[in-house]
């Protein structure tokens, strides 16, 4: 099975932030007002990638934990981040995420089991 037959195997939907830390067992540190939705997800430590998405409701899940990781996120109109690898996020971090309204979760869960997990759920995979 191909990769296109795969992708309509699985039934897509769109999951709220506050489904997907329950799934990934994941500690929420910086939340928004309302609980998003995520419909779709890229899963990288190379923010250079992460600059050529042009996407909406997208989850980035990372093991890259620095301030650049949410500037970049920023510039590319993410709004959610998994910051895996039991990856912690520090008061920088965190200040930036606030202002710019960027939902901030850490799980210990490697970058291939969120991505798993996550895509068996339902997240559409952008590639």
């Amino acid at each position: 099975m191909n990769d296109k037959e795969l992708t309509k195997v699985r039934k897509h939907k769109a999951m709220k932030v506050s489904e997907i830390a329950d799934l990934i067992n994941a500690n929420i540190v910086c939340d928004c007002k309302d609980d998003r939705e995520v419909s779709k997800a890229f899963a990288s430590d190379l923010m250079s990638d992460v600059l050529t998405l042009e996407t909406d409701n997208t989850l980035l899940i990372t093991g890259l934990a620095n301030v650049q990781a949410i500037r970049t996120a920023e510039m590319s109109d993410i709004n959610c981040i998994v910051f895996a690898r039991n990856k912690k996020v520090n008061e920088e971090m965190k200040k930036v995420a606030l202002e710019n309204d960027i939902v901030v979760l850490e799980t210990s869960f490697s970058v291939f089991r969120t991505s798993g997990i996550l895509y068996q759920e339902g997240i559409k995979p952008i590639f």
